[in-house]
């Protein structure tokens, strides 16, 4: 999901940095408020960061990049995976790929307004009625949805003509991630159910809050 570095104008990043900037100013009192979310948030970096170095692949005007969203946002919860987002991108940028940092706006705005769409639409919905498997696919294909979509928005803005086919080869490429990373997510879950009296998972993953359904 990473926009290709001299796509997008000086203005436009810009513009992309402003909004990502009020975006995160508007939840940061609900950060700053709760000290164990700073916590999350810095375990949400650090995993999307190692995530996103595990498949990192150019696919037309994009790169495919498997996120563990859903893990993120189940278990970490959705202010620290929001915050997340940005400051993996920014450690990501910062230690393998320096290049990426010119587009760091942009492409935190591609995963941070899909999450925030995915958390007030269906996303609080399933997480209080429980987790299963169908649920998980459902999760992640509106968030893998959008994040392609906000890919669509930046090439469109970008002012370079970019082929359909080029953002389509993009877009069907998360077909894999979305059809892997639900298994994944939820074999996770129900193997930290089954410690979440541990102290550190108690604290540092919002396991003990989820539904597990069958």
């Amino acid at each position: 999901m990473h926009i290709e570095p001299g796509l997008i104008s000086s203005i436009k990043l810009t513009a992309a940095g402003v909004t990502a900037v009020g975006v995160m100013g508007y939840y940061a009192k609900a950060l700053l408020l709760q000290p164990t979310l700073i916590l999350r948030t810095l375990a949400a970096a650090l995993f999307l960061t190692l995530f996103m170095q595990s498949v990192s692949m150019s696919v037309g005007p994009s790169e495919l990049h498997f996120l563990g969203a859903m893990p993120l946002y189940l278990l970490l919860g959705f202010i620290p995976t929001l915050f997340g987002f940005a400051l993996g991108l920014l450690l990501q940028g910062l230690l393998f790929d320096p290049a990426d940092m010119m587009n760091l706006a942009a492409n935190s705005l591609s995963l941070i307004l899909p999450l925030i769409a995915l958390h007030y639409t269906i996303g609080q919905k399933i997480a209080a009625g429980g987790i299963s498997r169908l649920a998980i696919l459902k999760l992640d294909a509106v968030f893998y949805a959008g994040v392609t979509g906000m890919v669509g928005f930046w090439l469109i803005l970008s002012g370079t003509a970019t082929p359909f086919a080029a953002w389509a080869a993009f877009a069907s490429s998360y077909l894999v991630i979305v059809m892997i990373e639900p298994l994944l997510t939820y074999a996770t879950i129900r193997l930290m159910k089954r410690h979440e009296q541990r102290p550190l998972l108690g604290n540092l993953f919002a396991i003990r809050s989820l539904k597990v359904a069958s």
